[in-house]
């Protein structure tokens, strides 16, 4: 599996996450990242595009495969903000704490193996007041679904780089210190498993 996990597995992410629906997603969420951004599990780069240059000061893309960082297609010496790329894990960001005003999380939420330890990182990380902006895919509300992802999540793990079918992402938002300002959900076209999304805003708790 570590050939597998070292060259295929980024072939696979970077084409899936490159779909136009997605890219939909992405470019009505990023936008609302603020000031000093760390993106968590930045991929190859596909949010880079939809920041707003004139609300963002810096941007940190922690992606720990550099495999698929390496698939970055875009010159980001063009953007009309500083990016720095860090090979880490989100349940250890070697950053000073307590200076960032956005943490941004696309379609990563599914796949951290600690949550519980990522985000007491991005507790840690952001400032007071600081914001979660967030889009993932997780656990349906509809019976004969969540049925299907929680039967099928074993496997499905075991391919996907670790990706979990059946997280309720609400519930770890708000269990692990945060308040949830706005959130929305939908199925996105496709096989319904995997398609159910949350997305929105959550702020740290005082």
């Amino acid at each position: 599996m570590q050939w597998y996990d070292k060259y295929v597995l980024p072939f696979l992410v970077h084409q899936v996450c490159r779909h136009r629906v997605i890219a939909s997603q992405r470019q009505m969420l990023v936008p609302l990242a603020t000031g000093n951004v760390i993106e968590i599990g930045a991929g190859s780069g596909l949010n880079l595009p939809y920041y707003n240059p004139e609300h963002v000061s810096k941007v940190i893309a922690v992606e720990p495969s550099r495999e698929l960082w390496a698939k970055l297609d875009l010159d980001v010496s063009r953007l009309k903000f500083p990016v720095e790329y860090l090979p880490a894990y989100a349940e250890e960001i070697p950053l000073p704490s307590g200076q960032y005003h956005t943490i941004l999380s696309t379609f990563t939420l599914c796949t951290i193996r600690n949550i519980e330890l990522a985000f007491a990182e991005m507790r840690r990380l952001l400032f007071p007041g600081g914001k979660l902006v967030f889009c993932d895919h997780g656990l349906s509300p509809e019976p004969p679904v969540y049925k299907w992802q929680h039967r099928i999540n074993p496997l499905w793990k075991s391919v996907s780089g670790g990706c979990h079918l059946n997280r309720d992402i609400p519930a770890i938002i708000t269990n692990n210190g945060f308040s949830l300002q706005q959130i929305n959900t939908r199925y996105l076209p496709g096989w319904k498993p995997a398609t159910y999304i949350f997305w929105g805003v959550a702020t740290l708790k005082p």
